[in-house]
């Protein structure tokens, strides 16, 4: 929107975790999750569920992606018609087999976000020059997360079934004292260092309306609020992960920016950020059995200077 302020007008006094980790830090708040945080997660393991998070890519109803992305493109290079040719690879006994590619945007599918991939101001998560997003991230890139990776105790916030609705509205917001009450009222709280799994289930409108579902984007999701910033910072929350296409209500209705979550959380504090996960299955088994943590885990693809990478997140219970 034109009439939108400036993002370092809007988060002129938003707190900062740049320097906390070290002048060369490239994973922020996933040095909350140490040994002691991947054994808490452990410790939520009663039951020997487990649940994938990833959504398929290619499905035949369609791939959601963000708005100027296309949907990942699986091409076929070798199949058993490639032997009809003279000149197929020819190999002792006989053998023939299967061979194919996808032509995919990194963040086109269940992802994370590198610490990199969003700024303003000229300066990327803890500081670094924007200019080293030149040609591949130099900088605060997904391959430090990946070479991490993300294991800890998850809790699932079911904001859609807690608000009654099978999906949130295009545009709903909430709070982080939503999420409080939401964690309540599922008789869990959020503990220190968790990782937030948020379910608003509003891609099932992708899937219902195909095309459609883009006319007038505008996804449901958390909404900046100084104090929102202030809680993730002092919960220590090490990673974000939902089921929308970008985590956030893309237009914040209270400035008009555009994602200033990500900039408030990923840019200055270093929450890590996943998105387009399929919490369907977990939340009905939640919703079942009352049992809302688990140990999370998570390793993004290790791809040099990436600004993002598909991956397959664990939930297990």
């Amino acid at each position: 929107m034109a009439d939108a302020p400036d993002m370092t007008e809007v988060l002129a006094d938003a707190p900062t975790n740049w320097g906390k980790w070290g002048d060369d830090d490239e994973v922020g708040a996933l040095n909350y999750l140490t040994a002691d945080e991947v054994l808490r997660g452990v410790r939520h393991v009663r039951q020997g569920k487990v649940f994938t998070l990833q959504r398929l890519i290619g499905d035949p109803k369609g791939d959601p992606v963000w708005p100027g992305r296309a949907p990942a493109e699986r091409t076929m290079i070798l199949d058993e018609s490639s032997w009809d040719s003279p000149d197929a690879p020819q190999f002792p006994g006989g053998l023939h087999y299967a061979d194919d590619k996808i032509d995919a945007f990194l963040q086109g599918s269940t992802q994370y976000d590198a610490l990199g991939h969003v700024w303003y101001g000229g300066q990327i998560w803890n500081g670094y020059d924007a200019r080293s997003t030149v040609g591949g991230l130099d900088r605060a890139s997904v391959e430090p997360i990946a070479r991490k990776g993300v294991v800890g105790r998850g809790i699932l916030l079911d904001m859609a079934r807690f608000r009654g609705k099978p999906y949130l509205d295009k545009g709903e917001t909430f709070t982080h004292e939503d999420l409080v009450a939401c964690a309540e009222a599922q008789g869990t709280p959020i503990e220190k260092r968790d990782v937030l799994l948020i379910r608003t289930n509003f891609l099932q409108l992708f899937f219902e309306q195909g095309q459609a579902f883009y006319e007038g984007f505008n996804e449901p999701g958390l909404v900046y609020s100084p104090e929102l910033v202030r809680w993730f910072q002092d919960m220590e929350i090490p990673n974000l992960t939902t089921d929308t296409i970008a985590n956030e209500v893309t237009y914040d209705p209270n400035n008009g920016t555009a994602l200033p979550l990500h900039c408030a959380l990923m840019r200055n504090l270093g929450v890590t950020l996943s998105e387009i996960a399929d919490l369907e299955e977990l939340a009905e088994d939640c919703a079942g059995d009352g049992q809302y943590t688990f140990l999370y885990a998570a390793a993004p693809l290790k791809i040099h200077q990436a600004t993002g990478s598909p991956v397959n997140p664990l939930a297990v219970k």
